[in-house]
């Protein structure tokens, strides 16, 4: 079978397309391990930016349970003690503070590769709904951070009577 041509030059459009981002992308990979990644918008180890060594975002998941109804954030904060973490809650906000300290000095190591990123670091999660911050409870187990807040029923709906200046309704 013979193609069409206006087929096939549509094939030519797209492929010489795809080899201009794609040599784009080489090139931009190729600055990046020339100069180092100086704007931070790389992927280092897991997906992450890397955009700074002396410090990190922990990653969260955010989840509503029903049954009672709360919500839940758990954070990822290996090689953390959990006396370096501070949690505090502002109203619909949940703020997870802390600070990785590096490894040890060591003569005797030379590092290959050095991504574990370390320092002082502070992750504001926003939360869908009003909490009960008195009720909140933290667990920290094999280097997950577990919150649990307990949601607040928003006020009950009322009716007000908008009153004539006179004082009739």
């Amino acid at each position: 079978m013979a193609w069409p041509r206006a087929a096939i030059a549509r094939f030519r459009v797209v492929a010489s397309d795809r080899d201009l981002f794609a040599n784009f992308e080489r090139m931009r990979r190729e600055m990046d391990e020339l100069f180092g990644d100086v704007f931070g918008t790389g992927l280092g180890a897991g997906g992450r930016g890397s955009a700074s060594r002396s410090a990190f975002t922990p990653a969260v998941d955010v989840y509503y349970v029903a049954d009672p109804p709360r919500a839940v954030v758990r954070a990822e904060l290996a090689g953390i003690s959990a006396s370096e973490i501070e949690l505090e809650i502002r109203g619909r906000e949940l703020i997870v503070a802390g600070l990785r300290r590096p490894a040890e000095a060591d003569e005797e190591r030379l590092y290959q590769q050095l991504e574990v990123q370390h320092g002082p670091f502070r992750r504001v999660i926003g939360l869908g709904a009003d909490v009960d911050a008195d009720a909140a409870k933290a667990t920290y187990e094999d280097g997950m951070l577990t919150v649990e807040l307990p949601i607040v029923a928003p006020a009950g709906s009322r009716t007000v009577p908008v009153r004539h200046a006179d004082g009739e309704s």
